[in-house]
């Protein structure tokens, strides 16, 4: 059965504009374009960390191209941000367009925003009487659910994936879009196929930039090239410089750079007339975002629960690629780490910890994104965990 598409209100998209301010709302949109600006690659990933914003600016002129389906969802997430402002009493009306105009500058972004709305309107569609409490009533818990005689609190937070990386792509990103130049006329005077390998023991910084270290890295990477040395290994970072030897022709260059250097790896080729440069980066230890997840929610538990009634940690990992995600899912590194942290003193008020990216905001099919629209794990041991008005929120998915 072809599925029907999602209704779509201009209308709407432009009433949410009204409500984050239009004056705010044209400075983001142009402070987002500067940023793109900085870079080819630097840019994609601004624009990807931003494309909710991009996707509603498109959705205000749809006559340009229909929207995508995902875009459609985010026009109805739109929708529930400007019915939530009517709803809401004046005070929690405040509370909301203060959130609202609180991810319009600097590093934030609207994913907090969406994160919740989608999270709301997840509990609604299983039956849940779904109250805004930190809105409405301050609470240091964003949502309160009912069903029958059940009750739980859920909280509604992100982290980056960044956040488990020792090299951030985002600094990996801003490096390679600043040698390109050199590398193309290093390549002219140079033809030939070349592997430059580095090991980053201490890792790159990329949110905030730490400017100091890439530059330096910069300078290394001239110097090398400009020397036509083979071996750099100075503190702080391993440079090898050597001929790229590329098997399985047939696969592509770009798939045998990923199969032979691994997920984790930062690859970067250049190209120029006969001659081939590859850059790749990795870290002196394997990415780590699930062990980030696990070490982030005793904090927000602690902090955002009251205690009196189960809880819900729905987290939202941004930041992460489509292979990346499937692959945290598929090898049970986020169940692993979740269930560590359920058996700890911490998790006493935690009914169950979920989990969702983009892929599930987007309305992906599996199996880049999780069948349930988010991946569930059930604490076993808190007493509400038999609980069937609770059920259908926090029984585990895996």
């Amino acid at each position: 059965m072809q599925r029907q598409p999602l209704p779509f209100d201009p209308q709407a998209v432009e009433a949410f504009v009204d409500l984050a301010g239009r004056r705010a709302w044209e400075a983001r949109l142009a402070e987002i374009d500067r940023h793109a600006a900085s870079g080819p690659r630097a840019g994609r990933a601004v624009r990807h960390r931003h494309a909710l914003e991009r996707a509603i600016e498109r959705l205000r002129h749809p006559l340009i191209r229909p929207p995508s389906d995902a875009e459609l969802r985010i026009a109805q997430l739109a929708t529930e941000a400007v019915d939530l402002a009517r709803e809401l009493a004046p005070t929690g009306r405040v509370r909301w367009r203060q959130m609202i105009t609180g991810t319009l500058g600097g590093e934030g972004s609207l994913v907090p925003l969406f994160h919740l709305l989608r999270t709301a309107a997840l509990q609604r569609s299983r039956g849940f009487n779904v109250e805004f409490a930190a809105l409405e009533h301050g609470a240091p818990f964003d949502l309160l659910i009912a069903r029958d005689a059940g009750e739980a609190e859920v909280v509604c937070d992100v982290m980056s994936a960044e956040d488990g990386r020792l090299v951030h792509r985002s600094a990996w990103l801003w490096l390679v879009d600043r040698v390109e130049l050199e590398l193309r006329d290093w390549l002219a005077a140079n033809p030939g196929r070349y592997l430059l390998k580095m090991t980053l023991p201490e890792g790159l910084r990329g949110r905030p930039l730490d400017i100091g270290r890439l530059t330096a890295l910069q300078e290394r990477i001239r110097s090398l090239l400009a020397n036509r040395g083979r071996n750099d290994d100075s503190a702080g970072a391993v440079l090898r410089l050597g001929p790229l030897v590329a098997g399985d022709a047939k696969a592509g260059l770009p798939t045998w750079l990923r199969r032979e250097f691994g997920p984790e790896a930062h690859l970067s080729v250049t190209a120029t007339g006969q001659g081939v440069l590859v850059l790749a980066a990795r870290a002196a230890r394997a990415d780590a975002v699930a062990v980030a997840l696990r070490d982030r929610l005793p904090a927000v538990a602690s902090a955002r629960l009251s205690g009196t009634r189960p809880g819900i940690l729905a987290m939202f990992i941004d930041d992460t690629a489509r292979d990346e995600w499937r692959g945290l899912r598929e090898r049970f590194e986020l169940e692993g780490e979740a269930r560590q942290f359920l058996c700890c003193a911490a998790a006493r008020p935690v009914v169950a910890v979920t989990c969702a990216s983009r892929f599930e905001m987007f309305g992906m099919p599996p199996p880049d994104a999780s069948e349930d629209g988010e991946l569930r794990f059930r604490n076993a041991a808190h007493p509400a965990a038999e609980a069937a008005a609770l059920a259908p929120a926090v029984l585990s998915s895996v």
